[in-house]
């Protein structure tokens, strides 16, 4: 079915929000261990730069995840988010990331009236969205603005896929988000998905976003094409800094939204004081041939991410090691 396009590559959208996730994406490289230089120059950026939210992390539990051994991004305590935003009176606003099952959110997430973060974002796979709709009620009886991302659609077949989007649009997430966990995506599929998921925010009045994985180069490509067909959140990161192959690259997604608030030249001048520095500490993230094939593939690049630390480079027998398991 034919749809028309909303806007052309010249127009403005006021609806298009870009969400930066550099510190929690990016945390999965370094175990969430930034400097609070990085995050505080990260912070400035982001309001140079005109983004409209900031994530800084998870808000993880301490009973699963020991904090000695992770950096406290993973935990996003609100004394340690204030150290960096203090009040926030800025237009730029504030979120962390709930996943369901890993959240202590009845006692770690405060009500809005006592806290910075103005989102709470629910990540969950298609077998626990019971489960995220109460955290969603939680946190919306708290005060926040709430967002979903159902994890690994790729691997969900349409029926389930329909029917976990009819309870989460009737649900108070405010936002529903497209999401490519395993960079599996060509744009053909993306504006297919996109469709099936406007459909349902059409029927309930819901806002969409999406939030996609490089591992085919393909996270920006697909971004655009979301956006095109009318989704409005749109999660970046700094230089790609993500879990993998990383996400949509920041730099190219300000370079392509025709908004003057967005100020690309902040984000360089971030790039060129701190990306480089983390890379050549050992921090490794970006396309690579093994985060290639679990794309083609459809798996989880957990597998990849082994082979690169091992440092293999037996590209073609990890290859046959992927169908193999896949079979």
């Amino acid at each position: 079915m034919s749809r028309s396009r909303q806007g052309s590559i010249v127009s403005y959208r006021p609806d298009i929000k870009v969400l930066d996730c550099t510190l929690r994406d990016g945390g999965l490289v370094n175990n969430f261990y930034f400097t609070d230089e990085f995050v505080k120059d990260l912070y400035l950026t982001n309001l140079k730069a005109g983004i409209d939210y900031m994530e800084f992390g998870y808000k993880a539990s301490q009973e699963i995840f020991d904090p000695n051994k992770f950096g406290k991004w993973k935990f996003c305590r609100e004394q340690d988010i204030r150290s960096i935003v203090g009040d926030n009176k800025t237009d730029m606003k504030i979120s962390v990331m709930a996943d369901v099952g890993r959240t202590d959110y009845k006692k770690d997430i405060p009500n809005r009236k006592d806290s910075v973060v103005d989102m709470i974002r629910v990540a969950t796979y298609i077998n626990t969205i019971p489960a995220a709709i109460e955290m969603l009620e939680d946190a919306k009886n708290k005060g926040y603005e709430t967002t979903v991302n159902i994890m690994a659609v790729s691997k969900v077949n349409d029926q389930d896929l329909e029917s976990g989007l009819e309870l989460l649009a009737q649900s108070s997430a405010d936002i529903i988000y497209v999401v490519d966990s395993f960079g599996a995506f060509y744009p053909e599929q993306m504006e297919r998905l996109c469709y099936k998921y406007l459909d349902i925010a059409a029927k309930y009045n819901k806002k969409l976003g999406i939030h996609a994985h490089n591992n085919q180069q393909l996270a920006f490509a697909n971004t655009i094409e979301a956006l095109s067909l009318g989704v409005s959140y749109l999660d970046a990161t700094v230089s790609g800094m993500g879990r993998g192959a990383g996400n949509c690259y920041m730099e190219l997604l300000l370079g392509f939204l025709r908004n003057p608030r967005y100020n690309k030249v902040a984000v360089m001048n971030f790039v060129e004081k701190h990306i480089r520095k983390l890379k050549e500490e050992g921090a490794v993230w970006g396309y690579d041939i093994p985060y290639l094939l679990t794309g083609i593939l459809n798996t989880h690049p957990s597998s990849a991410i082994r082979f690169i630390q091992e440092n293999r480079t037996d590209y073609a027998m990890f290859y046959q090691e992927l169908i193999d398991n896949a079979l």
